[in-house]
């Protein structure tokens, strides 16, 4: 898989994430904030792996 394919997929997690954060804060759903902070955690953490991967020259 290609570095930027990689980089697309945790951008859209990050904004997937914020977006359901954005609408369990306007409806009050804790649910949706929790999940949507969830997936922006994901995405740190796949952003992360990708930065350390591609710094030891394994990506």
């Amino acid at each position: 898989m290609l570095f930027g394919s990689n980089k697309a997929k945790t951008v859209a997690k990050d904004v997937e994430g914020k977006i359901q954060e954005s609408i369990g804060l306007v409806t009050g759903d804790e649910g949706d904030r929790l999940a949507g902070k969830a997936k922006q955690a994901e995405a740190n953490a796949r952003d992360t792996a990708d930065t350390l991967t591609s710094k030891a020259g394994m990506g």
